[in-house]
């Protein structure tokens, strides 16, 4: 498309490869886009970043508190991770139990190398996400301040009560509406789908709580591994000591 573009508007015809090193030679890539929903707000991701985190981190400081940040994921037993090498025209097969089942997890991470998880097979709801409160608190000897997106749970009234009844425990945190790249917990996500066992696949639920549990339980032991994924470009204004860069 390029190529014709150029055509169009010099009448220059290039081949392909001569328009692939005019794109280097300017300083481009060949890159794979991220991706982005349609409804998400650049002023309300510009003032996350301006204005939102820095008071964030301002606040955990001023009362010994730690921030960490959270996010739910479903698995499921039919999930295709990963590729692998096959004859052309002959698509591997991956064999797997013909039932299909799920288990979701629950993590937060800090980008002191900590990592809490919670496996459960029922739905994410208000009731879930206290349960988790409940045990992330009990971790903790001072305040956490847990950063989460707008899921209707999080901001559910029975979540809120439980917030109201532990003021010094647990403090909530909203990211953006649609901007799960502002997360570093949804590389912990894309990690769990990519490490999950891929030969020998769960033939029941309870196989693949297992392998997720023991999934996280080998990060906890991993700290640099949970340091790193703060190190990803879109989430690495978390180590920014100058956030109003952005």
């Amino acid at each position: 498309m390029i190529g014709d573009l150029i055509a169009k508007l010099y009448r220059v015809r290039l081949t392909e490869p001569g328009v692939g090193k005019y794109l280097k030679r300017w300083g481009l890539s060949f890159q794979r886009p991220d991706k982005r929903a349609v409804e998400q707000d650049p002023e309300a991701v510009r003032r996350w970043h301006a204005e939102t985190w820095p008071k964030i981190r301002a606040r955990a400081k001023e009362d010994g508190g730690e921030i960490l940040f959270a996010d739910q994921v479903g698995i499921r037993s039919d999930q295709v991770t990963g590729r692998t090498w096959g004859e052309k025209g002959k698509t591997p097969v991956v064999r797997r139990a013909g039932n299909r089942f799920s288990v979701n997890a629950m993590s937060a991470i800090s980008t002191k190398g900590r990592m809490h998880f919670m496996v459960f097979t029922e739905s994410f709801t208000a009731e879930v996400m206290c349960r988790f409160l409940d045990r992330l608190a009990g971790h903790f000897d001072h305040k956490v301040h847990l950063v989460v997106d707008g899921h209707s749970a999080h901001r559910s009234k029975k979540v809120r009560d439980w917030l109201a009844a532990h003021p010094d425990d647990v403090e909530l945190h909203f990211l953006p509406p649609y901007s799960p790249e502002l997360n570093p917990d949804e590389l912990v996500n894309a990690d769990l789908k990519h490490s999950l066992p891929k030969q020998h696949r769960a033939r029941n639920q309870a196989e693949l709580a297992a392998e997720t549990r023991r999934f996280f339980r080998r990060r906890q032991r991993q700290p640099h591994i949970v340091r790193g994924y703060f190190g990803g470009p879109h989430v690495r204004y978390v180590l920014d000591e100058n956030p109003m860069s952005f």
